[in-house]
């Protein structure tokens, strides 16, 4: 290998690294609402249900609520095609 291939393979790899690093800083960030906040996404959540709402108070970081969401959409293509 060539002195050049060599940096930019090291450069490529640090890049990966510093993304995959920001990635996982952003979906493991606390969450940091304020109380009247909560409130306010609560009250928006109402019409998907109440159980929806109080998730709102939960402490929960942006990852878990990719996950939920995740959960939720598989939930409503399964009840919309009709499967078990």
């Amino acid at each position: 290998m060539h002195k050049s291939q060599i940096t930019t393979t090291l450069f490529m790899i640090l890049v990966a690294v510093a993304v995959i690093f920001l990635i996982y800083s952003v979906l493991t960030t606390p969450d940091q609402r304020t109380l009247p906040e909560r409130m306010g996404d609560a009250i928006h959540a109402l019409p998907q249900g109440v159980d929806k709402a109080s998730e709102e108070f939960q402490d929960r970081t942006p990852g878990q609520k990719l996950g939920d969401a995740v959960k939720d959409t598989g939930q409503k293509i399964k009840d919309n095609t009709g499967q078990q």
